[in-house]
């Protein structure tokens, strides 16, 4: 088979001190932190859209690179994908990969010859995925890109659009479960609106909700014991997307009564765009029992649009991982590396080159956020913060025995607040500087 990434090495770990640009220097996979190998803390999983399919184009300008892989035509330029796809994810140590069906199939003249296009690579697929232990972390349905979902997929106004929508995701749901996947997203791309002028909300949410609990329901009859995932998205591509963040689409769900059936998909640069912090967006679904898998990138805090890049602020992974294991770790989601390269960046070196950015950024977050939980000060801090809840009237409001005329007795004869205590948000912010740069968890 031909070696479609010829200049990129089987890259290994060679700890914090390599130069050699083709190492890991903070993710060695089968070391264990908090009793767990850091493979299975992080479960990083390679996006097929971006790093097979996206040839760097913008609204300013066509693709840099080449993604046909040699192909002299469609069906050799998708099987072409697919052995790179496998290829890399072995030369990087990467055990997941997600999809859209478009990504691994062509559409075809016709839907049935769509899902001919679709069967067929997934066949393939499947032999690789035999032959080299990788997994599919979870699969969608590509409801968006194509001229016909112009006014959105599950909420078009238009009848014969939502009917097309529902075939495609049933197909994507079957080749999901035929590959194994223990996930599956609802990622809405075209699900919004620009005027209320034309849009009959509730039209749309109530018909978003439906096809959401037909393709659960028909999920769970062929066998699928995994995750249903919502991936919450604001503003883009229109002014009103109805996931616009975590706590939208909690409230969706639960309208709906679709709790119980759905986890969320965060990802760290539709955080950036809803105005929160990815911290947030994490915290949002932990705390409401939603939380499930992660696409992995960042945004550009100087740019308007989802510029989806490989994440390397090691900031921002660490509070990443220290939310992933307060929330006990992932059970069926992971680490999806949702990026792409600059558009700059644009050869088959720059794409390895970018994963290993991204799987040693969340590495060296992860080996910090088990040093923060060992060193144990932010803990110890917001315990003590909160005592005044364990004892006396906060202890009843904690345990939900008091009442309004109790507090408002209590109130009266306390007299002025005087027990303020300091946020000491700077001193906590030092905290993490003196983990993150002590040195005391490197290898």
């Amino acid at each position: 088979m031909k070696d479609f990434f010829p200049e990129v090495p089987y890259v290994r770990y060679e700890g914090p001190d390599s130069n050699n640009r083709f190492a890991f220097r903070f993710y060695n996979p089968d070391e264990k932190i908090e009793g767990k190998k850091m493979r299975d803390h992080l479960r990083f999983a390679m996006s097929y859209w971006h790093t097979l399919c996206a040839e760097g184009s913008d609204m300013f300008g066509r693709g840099t690179g080449d993604k046909s892989f040699g192909g002299r035509s469609v069906d050799e330029m998708f099987r072409n994908k697919a052995y790179a796809a496998f290829e890399l994810m072995s030369k990087l140590d990467i055990d997941f990969f997600c999809f859209h069906d478009r990504d691994i199939a062509p559409e075809g003249n016709t839907l049935a010859g769509t899902n001919e296009n679709l069967l067929r690579m997934a066949s393939l697929i499947k032999e690789l995925m035999d032959s080299t232990g990788k997994k599919v972390l979870w699969g969608t349905a590509n409801c968006f890109n194509h001229p016909r979902y112009m006014h959105g997929a599950g909420t078009s106004p238009n009848a014969n659009v939502f009917a097309f929508a529902a075939a495609q995701i049933k197909k994507a749901i079957e080749v999901s479960v035929s590959l194994g996947a223990k996930g599956y997203v609802f990622w809405g791309g075209r699900e919004g609106y620009e005027t209320l002028l034309n849009t009959d909300m509730k039209k749309e949410l109530d018909n978003m909700a439906y096809l959401m609990r037909m393709a659960v329901d028909y999920g769970r009859s062929i066998g699928f014991s995994g995750d249903f995932y919502i991936e919450p998205k604001p503003k883009e591509p229109t002014k009103h997307q109805y996931d616009f963040d975590a706590a939208t689409v909690i409230g969706f769900l639960k309208k709906y009564g679709l709790e119980k059936d759905f986890k969320l998909n965060i990802e760290a640069n539709h955080a950036t765009l809803a105005g929160h912090t990815f911290a947030h967006e994490l915290a949002t679904a932990r705390i409401n029992g939603v939380f499930g898998s992660i696409d992995a990138n960042e945004g550009d805090d100087l740019l308007g649009w989802d510029t989806d890049r490989f994440p390397t602020n090691v900031y921002t992974t660490t509070e990443c991982m220290l939310e992933v294991m307060r929330a006990g770790g992932f059970v069926n989601g992971g680490l999806n590396f949702d990026a792409k390269t600059r558009r700059p960046s644009f050869t088959g070196e720059d794409i390895a080159l970018a994963y290993i950015a991204g799987m040693d950024a969340y590495a060296l977050g992860l080996r910090i956020a088990a040093a923060i939980r060992a060193d144990g000060r932010i803990d110890e801090f917001l315990n003590s913060r909160y005592a005044s809840y364990s004892t006396g009237i906060g202890k009843k409001i904690s345990d939900r025995t008091t009442s309004l005329e109790e507090l408002e007795s209590y109130a009266l004869s306390m007299g002025e607040v005087t027990d303020n205590s300091s946020g000491r948000q700077e001193y906590l912010e030092n905290i993490i500087n003196s983990v993150m740069f002590s040195g005391s968890w490197r290898k």
